[in-house]
């Protein structure tokens, strides 16, 4: 392999509250050196890249250019989905058909979309 994904950055007002949503969604802890009101935080969720939060002035004003796709590991897409608009995720579209297939998309509370695929488990229940 010539390259991988070292960090994925993302642009946002505050570092330290969408830090914390991610948080929540990646199951992990904030670094213990970020604090409210710092330029940046980090995070380092199993399995993924750093996620690295950066404070810009500007807030998000178009539809994102790129989006993360979460899978889950250890629950259905569904039970995440649930999962997450508890924890401040916002609901967005529903691209859920009735055979089982599909996603949903969802924002996170600075409007950064995302979407929520099947589970692997989920899949191959579904396939031959």
């Amino acid at each position: 392999m010539s390259v991988r994904i070292h960090n994925l950055s993302i642009d946002c007002r505050d570092t330290y509250a969408l830090s914390g949503f991610w948080a929540q969604v990646f199951e992990c802890s904030r670094q213990p050196d970020d604090l409210p009101g710092d330029p940046e935080a980090m995070l380092l969720p199993e399995g993924g890249p750093e996620v690295l939060f950066l404070a810009v002035p500007e807030g998000k004003s178009v539809k994102n250019r790129l989006h993360l796709d979460l899978e889950p590991v250890d629950r259905t897409r569904d039970e995440e989905v649930e999962r997450l608009l508890a924890v401040g995720a916002v609901h967005v579209d529903d691209q859920r058909r009735p055979d089982g297939t599909g996603w949903v998309v969802l924002a996170d509370p600075e409007g950064n979309e995302f979407c929520v695929l099947r589970s692997a488990a989920e899949r191959a229940a579904t396939t031959g």
